[in-house]
């Protein structure tokens, strides 16, 4: 039975960036997915400079932008009408997911990271992992991160998420139809979430996401939105589950560690998360080089949760603001505020493109929150 220091499960953003810091510390890293590489990713794909900059930290080095396109031209818009038309300070980049993704995993294979993928896991024992086809592995330590269906927050808890509770979206790749090199964000294009037009090189990206139990028929919705947007041919959709705002508080237990989507960790009211799921992998992994050198692998969990704190702080600002910004109360006086104000459009679109966190927005736009915000951020402050 091979044995390693530690086995990642999942070779998306999370995993392979907590394969490559771990491989990179002189760890023996098993990196495990069930899919071959390059394998494609139902994502948008919108990459902030928040994004670009944990990038960095775990990897290295900086993205690749051979086909990548970036922008900064970004379109609000609410019931059929667009807000603003805005040119963002930094650029939001545009990927592939097939490419992107392919590209982390195998910098992290070049790190020393050894590769299973292409290999299906059968069973979970504590840290070790049984692969069809008889292969076994053992480790001293069990990184998840293998997305919003995770087989081991399964082995955990017993499920990964409660559908209810977390959101689902409905995408498609359509031919370009126009060279507008614009990001458009429909907020009234599914209750509790929103549509996404997302210009790539080759195609675009259009979407509806939002939480299920606010969206019974989200075809309907997608529909209502290609119609908006006057597609013409649509490919097959493609559906998928996000965790979105639901994040675990506790992603993990002793020596098994949830990272990425598999811990929840996705912003509640943009839906970004390949930034929290490359920078979770990061602090995954430096937990386990923590807590594997003082020989105490169990601690690894709680190392990690200490160093989660501030993501979990800036998830739980935005879960609350959320309310003011989907809730049937207060979403039209919100929409209203942001049609008016100037200030408050720029300083979303910073945390939209990853220029700024959530706290920073409040005290620069000035927003004048109702009363049970105000006493949600005072409770989770």
């Amino acid at each position: 039975m091979p044995q390693v220091d530690v086995i990642v499960l999942g070779a998306g953003p999370a995993g392979s960036a907590a394969a490559a810091v771990a491989a990179r510390a002189g760890l023996s890293v098993a990196l495990v997915d069930k899919a071959s590489f390059p394998r494609d990713k139902l994502c948008g794909g919108g990459v902030t400079e928040r994004s670009r900059a944990y990038f960095k930290d775990a990897f290295g080095y900086d993205i690749q932008f051979d086909d990548i396109l970036s922008t900064q031209e970004v379109e609000f818009w609410h019931a059929g009408q667009r807000l603003s038309h805005m040119q963002a300070e930094a650029p939001i980049h545009l990927a592939m997911r097939l490419s992107f993704d392919d590209q982390m995993f195998r910098h992290a294979l070049s790190l020393g990271a050894l590769d299973y993928s292409g290999h299906r896991v059968t069973y979970i024992n504590g840290t070790s992992l049984e692969l069809a086809g008889g292969t076994s592995l053992e480790a001293k330590v069990l990184i998840g991160a293998d997305g919003v269906n995770s087989q081991v927050a399964r082995h955990l808890f017993g499920a990964a998420f409660d559908h209810d509770q977390i959101g689902f979206a409905l995408e498609v790749e359509a031919p370009k139809e126009d060279d507008s090199a614009a990001l458009r964000i429909d907020f009234n294009a599914a209750d509790w979430g929103y549509g996404w037009r997302f210009p790539k090189q080759e195609n675009v990206t259009v979407g509806v996401g939002g939480l299920t139990s606010h969206n019974p028929d989200m075809k309907a919705r997608m529909q209502s939105y290609t119609d908006l947007l006057n597609l013409n041919s649509i490919p097959k959709l493609k559906g998928h589950f996000l965790p979105f705002g639901h994040f675990k508080t506790q992603p993990g237990r002793g020596a098994t560690l949830l990272a990425g989507d598999a811990a929840g960790l996705v912003d509640p009211i943009t839906g970004e998360g390949i930034a929290y799921a490359i920078k979770s992998g990061h602090l995954a992994a430096e937990a386990v080089i923590e807590a594997l050198k003082a020989n105490t692998p169990d601690r690894a969990f709680a190392i990690y949760l200490r160093k989660l704190k501030p993501i979990h702080r800036n998830l739980r600002i935005a879960r609350t603001l959320r309310k003011l910004v989907f809730s049937g109360r207060f979403k039209d006086a919100f929409f209203q505020k942001m049609a008016q104000s100037g200030r408050l459009r720029h300083e979303y679109l910073n945390v939209l493109a990853g220029k700024q966190e959530y706290p920073a927005l409040l005290l620069k736009s000035g927003l004048s929150l109702p009363r049970f915000v105000l006493r949600g951020l005072r409770r989770r402050s």
